[in-house]
C-alpha cells in the first residue's frame, strides 16, 4: 500500500503508486520473469464520485488500470489494482490482441537487428559496414498487411537507415528494400526482405547548421534577428497549486498517461462569482497516419501513434527560451518502462501567458480610442514519433474561448527512385528521392458538461433562403440548428457550403437572455478520409469517416478505433458502439472531432518540416449574456509603444 496522498483524485499516479501497483500484480497473479507491463494509468474516478467528493464526501479509492504481456505464452491481461484497498481487484486475459508497443521493445529491437548476421550481411552487400551509423526503426502491423504465417505473434517490421557520418542525420539516407521481421516477444530474426533497393543517390538531408554544407550556408542573406525578450518582472497572472491552474476566471486541471499524453479536466468559468462548468474532460483520444503509397517501402506504413505507441511514452522534455517563451510554470510527468519501473519526464508540460494582438476595440469619434489586448493562456506539451514532431497547444482566452492548435514538424520519410523512375504517390524533394503522401488524422475527445452533465448536441448550419417577395435582393440568410438525439444522428460530416458547426447546449437553463446555453465546436483543419469504404486501412479506423461522432458517455468508451489497434483488423471503437443507436438527447454526451493534415508534401518540407499547424475552436455561444471581457482592464501606458504621456495605452493598440 503506497503512502503517497495525492491532493486530488485526478492527479496523475505518483512514482510510488507506479511501483505499488507492480508490486500488487506480481504478489497477487505472479507477474515475474518473461511479462512485460504495456501501460499503466489512473482509473479516473467516475463524474458521481467526483461531485461527491466536491461536496465533502469521502476521496474516491485510488485505483490504475494495468495492461500487461505474458511473452512467453504471448497473451494480454488488463487488471484492475486498488491502491486504497491494496488488492488486486480483478485480473482478465484478453484473447486475440495485441497491446501498445513500448519504448524498450523498440530499442531492443535496434540493437538486436544491428547485430543479426543476416542483416550485417545485407547491409555489406550495399557497401555498408559501419553499423555505429546504421539504426533500425520498427513499425507496427496491422492485420491486413501481415504476413499470413505471423499473425499468431508479436510483430514488427523494420525501416533501415544509415547517417552519412556520426552525430549527422539518420532519416537522410533510407535503404531502400530492406525490411526485417521481428517476433517481438523472442526479439527474434523472422524473415528479411531483401529486394536490393536502389543505389543512393546524393542528397542534402542536415539540417543542423554545423553539417548543412558550406556552399549552401553561403547563400543566406538573411540578417540575425534582434532579441525579443518577454518578461514578467511581477511573475506570471496565473496561479498554479499542485495540478490546479487558475487564471482570468478560468480553472482547469492537468493530467497526465501514457497513451493521451496531456489531459485537462474540470474546465470551468467562474462568471461574477459562480463557477460554471464548461467541460469535464478535453485529451486526445487517436491520431492515425496513413501513407497513401502503395509501393513496397511504404505499403505497410499505417501509424495509431496514440494506440499503437502513446503519446505519454513519446512526450519529450521542453527547454525555456527554445519550445516556451516568457515566465514560464513546468509540470513533470511519470511514466514507466516496460518492467514497471517508473520514470520521470522533466518539464514535460508547458503552461506560460502570451500576447495575442487586440482583444476588442473601438474608435468613437468623440470619445476617442478604447482597446484592450489580448492575452491567452497556453498549456502545452510536445511528443517526438521517430521522424516526426506533434506540439500541442490547449489555449485558454479572456473572452471565455478555448483553442486547441496542433503543429506538425520534424523530418519526412524518404524514398530513393531509379533515375527517370516514376514516383506518382510523392513529391520530388532532392536528388532521385521523393516523399510519399500521408495524412496525419488526430481524434479529439470533448467530454463537454456545459452547465451541467445532461446536454443536446445540435447541427447549427447557414442556409440561403430563396429570392422572392420578403428576400427581393437575396440577402436572406437564416440559421438552421439541428437537435442530434441518435448516435446515427450523431454521425456529422464537415460542410463548407454551410459552415457547418456543431453546439453542445443545455436546454435544461436558460440565460439572461432567455436562451440556452451552449458551447460550439468551430471546425478548422477537418480532412476527408479518401478512402474506398471496402479497404482494409480504413476498417481499422472507420472514425476517421466522419468529422464529428456524438455517442453517449460511457467509462469503458476512451479509444474510437479501440483499445488494443496494434495488429488490430477491424474497428472495435466507434464503428462497433454506434451500431446500437443509442439516445444522445439531453444526456452526458461525447463529442469525437476529428482533424489533422493532409500531407501533399514539398521540396520546402525538406529536409527538415517548417510546422504545419491545423487548429479548431470551443467558442461559448450565449454561455454568456454579453462580451465576458468587458471587464480586462487597459494596458498600463508604460507597456505600449507611444509618444504621449499619461494614462492608459487606449490610443496605441
Amino acid at each position: 500500500m503506497t503512502s503517497y496522498s495525492p491532493s486530488h483524485p485526478l492527479d496523475p499516479l505518483h512514482e510510488d503508486e507506479f511501483r505499488a501497483t507492480v508490486a500488487l500484480v506480481q504478489r497477487d497473479q505472479g507477474v515475474g520473469e518473461g511479462w512485460r507491463f504495456a501501460s499503466i494509468e489512473l482509473l479516473e474516478p467516475s463524474k458521481a464520485a467526483l461531485a461527491d467528493h466536491a461536496a465533502g464526501g469521502p476521496a474516491p479509492a485510488r485505483k490504475a488500470i494495468v495492461t500487461c504481456l505474458d511473452s512467453s505464452r504471448n497473451a494480454t491481461y488488463k487488471a484492475v489494482v486498488s491502491l486504497t484497498d491494496d488488492t488486486v481487484e480483478s485480473f482478465t486475459h484478453i484473447p486475440g490482441v495485441q497491446p501498445n508497443f513500448t519504448v524498450d521493445e523498440f530499442e531492443e529491437c535496434d540493437e538486436v537487428l544491428r547485430k543479426h548476421p543476416d542483416v550485417i550481411a545485407a547491409l555489406a552487400s550495399r557497401g555498408i559496414t559501419d553499423l555505429d551509423l546504421v539504426f533500425m526503426d520498427t513499425w507496427t502491423y496491422g492485420d491486413a498487411v501481415a504476413p499470413e504465417k505471423y499473425r499468431d505473434r508479436r510483430i514488427g517490421w523494420s525501416d533501415t537507415w544509415v547517417k552519412s557520418e556520426a552525430g549527422a542525420n539518420p532519416y537522410a539516407h533510407p535503404v531502400s528494400g530492406l525490411h526485417c521481421v521481428i517476433d517481438l516477444n523472442t526479439m527474434e530474426l523472422l524473415e528479411i526482405e531483401d529486394t536490393g533497393g536502389v543505389q543512393p543517390p546524393e542528397v542534402m538531408g542536415e539540417y543542423v547548421p554545423a553539417r548543412i554544407p558550406e556552399r549552401l550556408r553561403a547563400k543566406s542573406t538573411r540578417e540575425p534577428l534582434k532579441p525579443l525578450e518577454i518578461t514578467q518582472p511581477e511573475g506570471p497572472s496565473f496561479t498554479l497549486e499542485g495540478n490546479l491552474i487558475s487564471w482570468q476566471n478560468w480553472s482547469l486541471r492537468v493530467g497526465f498517461n501514457h497513451r493521451e499524453g496531456m489531459t485537462l479536466h474540470t474546465v470551468g468559468y467562474n462568471d461574477g462569482g459562480r463557477v460554471r462548468s464548461v467541460a469535464h474532460r478535453l485529451s486526445f483520444a487517436e491520431m492515425m497516419v496513413p501513407y497513401r503509397d502503395p509501393s513496397e517501402d511504404h505499403y505497410r506504413r499505417t501509424a495509431f501513434d496514440i494506440g499503437e505507441w502513446g503519446l505519454g511514452f513519446m512526450t519529450t522534455s521542453l527547454e525555456l527560451g527554445c519550445d516556451c517563451l516568457g515566465e514560464i510554470r513546468y509540470l513533470d510527468a511519470v511514466l514507466h518502462n516496460s518492467k514497471g519501473e517508473p520514470y520521470t519526464i522533466k518539464n514535460a508540460i508547458c503552461i506560460h501567458e502570451e500576447d495575442n494582438a487586440v482583444l476588442w476595440k473601438h474608435v468613437d469619434h468623440d470619445v476617442g480610442a478604447e482597446v484592450r489586448r489580448m492575452r491567452r493562456l497556453t498549456v502545452s506539451f510536445h511528443v517526438t514519433v521517430a521522424n516526426y514532431e506533434y506540439l500541442i497547444y490547449w489555449r485558454f482566452y479572456q473572452d471565455g474561448n478555448i483553442e486547441c492548435e496542433v503543429r506538425a514538424t520534424g523530418i519526412m520519410v524518404t524514398t530513393p527512385i531509379a533515375a527517370g523512375a516514376a514516383h506518382p504517390n510523392g513529391t520530388l524533394v532532392d536528388e532521385r528521392t521523393y516523399a510519399p503522401y500521408h495524412q496525419h488524422f488526430l481524434t479529439a475527445r470533448l467530454d463537454l458538461d456545459v452547465d451541467g452533465t445532461e446536454n443536446t448536441v445540435y447541427a447549427s448550419e447557414t442556409e440561403i433562403e430563396p429570392m422572392g417577395p420578403g428576400n427581393a435582393y437575396g440577402l436572406s440568410l437564416v440559421q438552421r440548428n439541428t437537435p442530434l438525439r441518435t448516435e446515427e444522428e450523431g454521425k456529422q460530416d464537415m460542410n463548407w457550403a454551410t459552415q457547418r458547426a456543431w453546439k453542445v447546449v443545455n436546454t435544461n437553463t436558460t440565460n439572461g437572455l432567455g436562451t440556452h446555453p451552449s458551447y460550439k465546436l468551430v471546425p478548422g483543419g477537418a480532412i476527408p478520409a479518401m478512402f474506398d469504404p471496402a479497404s482494409p486501412i480504413f476498417q481499422r479506423a472507420q472514425v476517421i469517416g466522419h468529422t464529428v461522432w456524438v455517442t453517449p458517455n460511457h467509462p469503458d468508451e476512451r479509444w474510437p478505433a479501440g483499445e488494443f489497434v496494434n495488429q488490430s483488423a477491424t474497428d472495435t471503437g466507434l464503428g462497433e458502439w454506434t451500431k446500437a443507436n443509442r439516445n444522445i438527447d439531453n444526456t452526458d454526451v461525447v463529442l469525437w472531432y476529428t482533424f489533422g493534415v493532409h500531407h501533399i508534401t514539398r521540396p520546402e518540407d525538406w529536409p527538415i518540416m517548417p510546422a504545419d499547424t491545423v487548429s479548431f475552436w470551443l467558442k461559448p455561444f450565449g454561455f454568456f449574456d454579453r462580451n465576458p471581457s468587458l471587464d480586462v482592464e487597459p494596458s498600463p501606458n508604460s507597456h505600449c509603444s507611444t509618444e504621449s504621456a499619461g494614462g492608459p495605452c487606449n490610443d496605441h493598440p
